[in-house]
C-alpha cells in the first residue's frame, strides 16, 4: 500500500512540475529529482557572528535509517525573524532531496542573542552564517538561501556582501528598496508595518518571550492596533511600545522619514543602490500581482540586477503575499493553472545551481508572467461566481524575454471633464475638485497588502463597502463618495491587454501646503446574472505625498492654489480587459489603512498636532493634460 501511495505522489509531483512550471513531461533535459532521504534535526546550535553574538540555528540533515547520511551536501540557509521552527515544513521537505537545510533566528529574535535592528545587521550576519556553513564537515561548499518576505530581504542583504560560498538564492516576495515602495510609498507610510511592529515584532522579542507580564502588555497593545492607528502620530514614550525600545525607535524613525534618504538606502533595506556590490549569482525573484512587494521585486530589484548579473529569473503570479498555493487572491479566483508547487519549484532551482543537474532551468526565458483576466471559457468576460462564491477572473501563463515586455506600447488615456478616459485630451481646459477630510478617509478594500491580519485584507475585491472592511460604515460603492473621482473608458470593443508598470500623471493643485493624491486601476465588469450591478475589480493602486512630488530625496511643500505635476506609480500589472469591460481610474487623496492619512497641514511627518480639510483639484486638458499611461501589449 505504501509503495502505491508513493508512486501516486511521484506521478502527481511530475504533473505539478509540468503544469505549474510550464515544463513538458517529455523531452526535459533530466528527470525531476525524487525525495530519497529521511531527515534528522539538530536544534539550537548557537552560531557565533564576527562580534561574538550567537544566533540560534536549527539544522535539518538528510538521513538514512534514522542517522545522518554520510558525505557532504549542498546547504540552503533561511534567516528569519519569525521563529526558526516555522520553517520546519519546507526545510524537512527539501532535506529529503539531499540538501542540508539551515534555519536561523535573526539577531535579537526568538532564541538569538543581540538587539533587533530592522535589517541593519543582516548583511554582515548573512555573510557570517554562509561562511560558517561552508566550514562545516557536512558542507560541500555550495550554499543557497530560501525564504519569503523579511526572509527574502535577508537573502538580498547577504548577497550584497558577496560571501564567497553563496551560490544561488530564491527570495520569495523579497522586499527591498523600502524608501521608494513597501515601507514608504512615494512619501506616504505603509501602515502594515505599524501592524507588523505591534502584532508580530515587539511581542515576539526574546525579552517578551521570557517575561509573561511584558508579553501581555505588548500583546494588549497589539490587540488595540486599530485604536493606535486612529491616534497617529506615534510619539516615543506614550504607548506600551516603549517597553520594547528597539521596536519603538525603529517605528518612530520610519514614520518620521518620508524621503528616500540614506537611512532607507542602507544594505538590507535597498538593492538598487548596491547593484555593483551584489554577488553575481543566480537569483529567482518571485512575487505576485497582489503582493505587497510587486514593484520592488519586478521593477526595481529584478530589473536592476538583470542588467549586469547573470541568470536572473522572475516569476509573477496572481498571488497575494505568500499565496502561491491558492487559486484566489481576495475575492478573485484565477483557476488551478495559477498555482505554484513550492517544493518542486525550489528543488528544481537548487538541483541546477547547487548540484549541477542539467534540468534546463537556466535555458528557459528569464520572465514568466500570469496574465490575469479572461473568466470562464464558455462565457469570457462575464462576471460569474465559481463554486466557492468568488469571481472567476481567470488567466494564463506566458513567458517573456524581459521585464517589462519591450513590445508593450505606452498608451495615454486622458482624463475628461465628463468622467471618461479617452485617447485625446479635452478640447478645453477644465478641472474637478473634491474635499479631502483626514477624519473621513477612503477605506481600503483589498490591494497589495501583507502583515495586516485584522486590519486589512489583501487581494481583489469589488470596490463596494461592506462590514468586513475596516472603515466601511455603509454598503455603498466607493465610487459614490464625493472624494473619489472616477474616470473610465467606454465599454471596450475588443480585448485589451495591459502588462507592465503604469503611471498616472496628473496636473493638480490644493488649498493645503501638503496633501496626498491616490490612484487605483480597476477592471469594470458589466452587469451579469451573478452580479446584477457588475463588478469593479481592483488591480493595483498607489499614492504620492505632494511634498515629494518633485523628488523622493527632498521635500518641498506646495503653494496653495498653484498648479503642479504629480506622478502616481501604482504597482505593475498584467491583465486582459475583456471586450465589454471598462478601464477605470479612481483618483482621491486617501486609502486608509493601507497608507497613513495626510493631515494636510505641512507639519513635520509624525509630528503634527493639527489637521485640516483640503480642497484638492485635478486639472484636465491645457498644456499639461492629466492622463493615465498604460503599457498596452498588441494582440
Amino acid at each position: 500500500m505504501q509503495t502505491g501511495i508513493m508512486a501516486a505522489m511521484h506521478t502527481r509531483r511530475k504533473a505539478l512540475l509540468a503544469v505549474f512550471l510550464l515544463l513538458p513531461l517529455a523531452g526535459a533535459a533530466s528527470e525531476p529529482s525524487q525525495p530519497e532521504y529521511q531527515v534528522t534535526i539538530e536544534k539550537n546550535a548557537m552560531v557565533a557572528m564576527r562580534d561574538g553574538v550567537k544566533l540560534a540555528t536549527d539544522i535539518y540533515f538528510p538521513a538514512r535509517d534514522g542517522a545522518r547520511a554520510p558525505g557532504r551536501f549542498p546547504a540552503i540557509l533561511n534567516r528569519t525573524p519569525y521563529g526558526k521552527s516555522r520553517a520546519a515544513t519546507l526545510a524537512q521537505a527539501l532535506a529529503r532531496y539531499g540538501f542540508v537545510m539551515v534555519s536561523q533566528d535573526t539577531r535579537g529574535r526568538y532564541g538569538s542573542e543581540g538587539r533587533w535592528r530592522m535589517l541593519v545587521d543582516d548583511p554582515a550576519d548573512g555573510y557570517d552564517a554562509v561562511e560558517w556553513i561552508a566550514a562545516q564537515p557536512w558542507s560541500d561548499g555550495k550554499i543557497g538561501m530560501w525564504g519569503g518576505s523579511y526572509e527574502g530581504m535577508t537573502q538580498h542583504a547577504a548577497a550584497e556582501m558577496r560571501p564567497p560560498h553563496l551560490t544561488a538564492i530564491l527570495p520569495t516576495y523579497g522586499g527591498a528598496n523600502c524608501g521608494i515602495y513597501g515601507m514608504r510609498h512615494h512619501g506616504a507610510f505603509e501602515l502594515r508595518f505599524f501592524n507588523w511592529i505591534l502584532a508580530m515584532g515587539a511581542k515576539e522579542n526574546p525579552a517578551a518571550l521570557a517575561d509573561p507580564g511584558l508579553r501581555k502588555a505588548l500583546s494588549d497593545a497589539a490587540d488595540n492596533v486599530k485604536s493606535y492607528l486612529l491616534r497617529l502620530p506615534l510619539r516615543p514614550g506614550t504607548t506600551p511600545l516603549q517597553l520594547a525600545p528597539d521596536y519603538e525607535a525603529w517605528l518612530v524613525e520610519a514614520l518620521s522619514r518620508g524621503g528616500n534618504d540614506q537611512w532607507w538606502r542602507r544594505k538590507g533595506l535597498n538593492v538598487v543602490d548596491h547593484v555593483a556590490d551584489y554577488a553575481d549569482i543566480p537569483v529567482y525573484h518571485t512575487t505576485g500581482w497582489y503582493d505587497s512587494w510587486t514593484a520592488q521585486v519586478a521593477d526595481l530589484t529584478y530589473a536592476g540586477l538583470a542588467k549586469t548579473k547573470r541568470n536572473q529569473k522572475l516569476i509573477v503570479g496572481p498571488w497575494t503575499h505568500g499565496g502561491q498555493g491558492r487559486t484566489y487572491s481576495g475575492d478573485a479566483d484565477f483557476g488551478p493553472e495559477s498555482l505554484l508547487d513550492n517544493v518542486a519549484f525550489h528543488v528544481r532551482w537548487y538541483d541546477r545551481w547547487l548540484k549541477g543537474v542539467d534540468n534546463g532551468v537556466d535555458r528557459e526565458p528569464p520572465v514568466r508572467l500570469f496574465i490575469m483576466g479572461g473568466g470562464e471559457a464558455a462565457r469570457p468576460g462575464v462576471a460569474s461566481r465559481n463554486k466557492d462564491g468568488r469571481l472567476f477572473h481567470g488567466g494564463y501563463w506566458r513567458e517573456e524575454k524581459e521585464w517589462p515586455p519591450a513590445r508593450a506600447r505606452a498608451t495615454r488615456y486622458f482624463l475628461q471633464p465628463d468622467g471618461s478616459l479617452r485617447a485625446a485630451p479635452p478640447a478645453r481646459p477644465a478641472s474637478i475638485s473634491w474635499q479631502f477630510d483626514p477624519a473621513r478617509p477612503v477605506p481600503t478594500i483589498g490591494g497589495g497588502i501583507s502583515s495586516a491580519t485584522g486590519v486589512m485584507e489583501a487581494g481583489g475585491f469589488d470596490q463596494t463597502c461592506r462590514p468586513q472592511f475596516w472603515g466601511c460604515t455603509d454598503t455603498m460603492p466607493l465610487a459614490a463618495r464625493n472624494d473619489v473621482v472616477v474616470f473610465q473608458t467606454p465599454a471596450l470593443d475588443g480585448d485589451l491587454e495591459v502588462t507592465g508598470p503604469i503611471v498616472a500623471k496628473l496636473s493638480v493643485s490644493s488649498s493645503a501646503p501638503d496633501t496626498d493624491f491616490t490612484a487605483k486601476l480597476i477592471d469594470v465588469y458589466p452587469p451579469s446574472a451573478d452580479y446584477a450591478a457588475g463588478y469593479a475589480l481592483n488591480l493595483t493602486d498607489g499614492i504620492t505625498r505632494a511634498r515629494y512630488r518633485k523628488s523622493l530625496e527632498k521635500a518641498e511643500l506646495m503653494k496653495p492654489g498653484e498648479v503642479t505635476l504629480v506622478s502616481i506609480e501604482p504597482y505593475p500589472v498584467a491583465n486582459v480587459f475583456k471586450k465589454g469591460h471598462r478601464i477605470r481610474l479612481d483618483i482621491s487623496s486617501s486609502n486608509f489603512p493601507r497608507f497613513d492619512v495626510n493631515p494636510n497641514t505641512g507639519e513635520p511627518l509624525n509630528d503634527n498636532r493639527r489637521a485640516a480639510v483640503a480642497t484638492n483639484t485635478v486639472h484636465l486638458g491645457g498644456a499639461q493634460p492629466s492622463h493615465l499611461l498604460l503599457p498596452v501589449v498588441p494582440r
